[in-house]
C-alpha cells in the first residue's frame, strides 16, 4: 500500500465517521426538540425553524461529505484533474454557502427568541454559530483555491501531450 492510497483511505474513514456523527445527530434531533418543547411550552413554536435549519445543515453537510468522498476516489484513480473533480468541488462550495446561510438563519431565529423571551442567553450560542461560519468560510476558500487550478488543468494537460 503506497502512501497516497493510505492517506486517502484515512481521509475516507474520517469522512465516514463524520457521516455517522451527522446521522446520529439527525436521529437525536427530534428527541431534543420534544424535550425542549416540554420544558419551554411558551416557545415551542420556535422549534420548527430550529429543526428546519438543523436538518438543512445536516443534509448540506452530508452532501458535502459524499462529494469529498467521491473526490478522494477520483484522486485514488489518478483522475484528480478531471471534470468530475471540478464538479465535486463546485457542489462542495455550494454546500458551504448553504451551511453559512442556514447558520445565519439560526442566529436570527435565536436572537428573535431571545428578544421574545427576554433572555440574555443568546450570546454563547451566537458566538459558537459565528465560529461555525468562520470554519465554513475557510473551507469555502480552500475549495475555491483548489477549483482555480482544476479549471485550467485540461488545457495544461493537452499542451503537455
Amino acid at each position: 500500500m503506497n502512501v497516497k492510497r493510505g492517506s486517502t483511505t484515512f481521509l475516507k474513514v474520517i469522512i465516514f465517521l463524520a457521516g455517522i456523527a451527522v446521522l446520529a445527530l439527525c436521529i437525536w434531533l427530534p428527541e431534543i426538540a420534544v424535550r425542549d418543547a416540554r420544558v419551554h411550552p411558551d416557545t415551542a413554536y420556535f422549534l420548527i425553524p430550529f429543526l428546519v435549519c438543523a436538518y438543512g445543515f445536516c443534509i448540506a453537510f452530508s452532501v458535502a461529505l459524499y462529494q469529498a468522498y467521491k473526490l478522494l476516489t477520483y484522486i485514488e484513480k489518478n483522475n484528480a484533474f478531471s471534470e468530475l473533480s471540478l464538479k465535486s468541488l463546485k457542489i462542495i462550495k455550494k454546500c458551504t454557502f448553504t451551511v453559512i446561510f442556514l447558520i445565519l438563519l439560526g442566529i436570527v431565529s435565536l436572537r428573535v427568541l431571545a428578544k421574545v423571551t427576554g433572555s440574555d442567553d443568546a450570546a454563547g450560542p451566537t458566538s459558537l454559530c459565528l465560529m461555525g461560519i468562520l470554519a465554513t468560510s475557510i473551507i469555502a476558500a480552500v475549495v475555491d483555491a483548489l477549483q482555480k487550478p482544476l479549471k485550467n488543468a485540461p488545457d495544461i494537460m493537452s499542451k503537455n501531450k
